[in-house]
């Protein structure tokens, strides 16, 4: 038992101590408090502080050597592919340029996916897709209708129809970081029935067989969030002027 409570307010410090980091109260320069510090702060002991440590550590924020203290880590060295450096990233005040980058992402790697998707034509994966097309519509057609699980399911049922292990490994990272990107693209598009005829595009494509049309659907509807995200930076930069 006191492991496990030690093991919770462990991943409640890393949880604090990793939003800390990635907004900057603590940096390269400052460095971490010590153990006996974090200690005294959190009102836990040094069993979860180290916990804590090895947790941020693996996530590439921190790095802790005997004698030499608990560093921070630059931002170049962080794990961008670990979830919750991810949320973490987008919950910060410049989520809009790390948006930017993950759409970014998502063009080198969603459009393939589709493309391979319908190359492979796996029927079982193809009705996966359906499946999360269906309940888009379905919330679509529903005036108080919800469609952001369904959409994460969509494309994560793409990146695994396309055969690719590799793509279909990047899955939670993919889904994080939507997560939050539709929470700012959805309300400007406004129409989910829009919404849910640009997925049936890609689907329709996927099913049909056509890589090609496949790929530059999903492209279409990444470029379109990227537009949007790029003119709200637009917006903030010329804002701060």
């Amino acid at each position: 038992m006191a492991r496990l409570e030690n093991l919770n307010l462990s991943q409640q410090v890393t949880n604090e101590l990793g939003k800390a980091i990635i907004v900057g109260d603590y940096n390269t320069e400052t460095g971490l408090p010590t153990e006996a510090q974090l200690c005294e702060v959190y009102g836990i002991s040094r069993t979860a502080v180290r916990e804590a440590v090895k947790m941020l550590a693996a996530k590439g924020l921190i790095s802790s050597r005997p004698r030499q203290g608990i560093r921070v880590e630059p931002a170049d060295n962080w794990n961008l592919y670990d979830t919750s450096v991810l949320k973490w990233l987008l919950e910060s005040s410049p989520s809009l340029y790390v948006l930017k980058e993950f759409l970014q992402v998502r063009l080198a790697i969603e459009p393939q996916a589709a493309a391979l998707a319908a190359r492979k034509g796996d029927q079982a994966a193809i009705a996966e897709i359906k499946m999360a097309l269906d309940k888009m519509q379905a919330a679509a057609d529903e005036p108080e209708g919800v469609m952001h699980e369904p959409d994460l399911a969509f494309h994560t049922a793409i990146l695994h129809a396309s055969g690719n292990r590799f793509f279909y490994q990047l899955r939670d990272f993919i889904r994080t970081a939507l997560h939050v990107s539709i929470q700012h693209t959805t309300p400007a598009k406004g129409n989910k029935q829009a919404i849910a005829e640009e997925h049936f595009k890609v689907y329709n494509a996927i099913a049909s067989g056509d890589p090609e049309r496949a790929k530059n659907m999903m492209t279409y509807m990444i470029d379109e969030a990227m537009a949007f995200i790029e003119k709200e930076i637009a917006d903030k930069e010329a804002a701060a002027q």
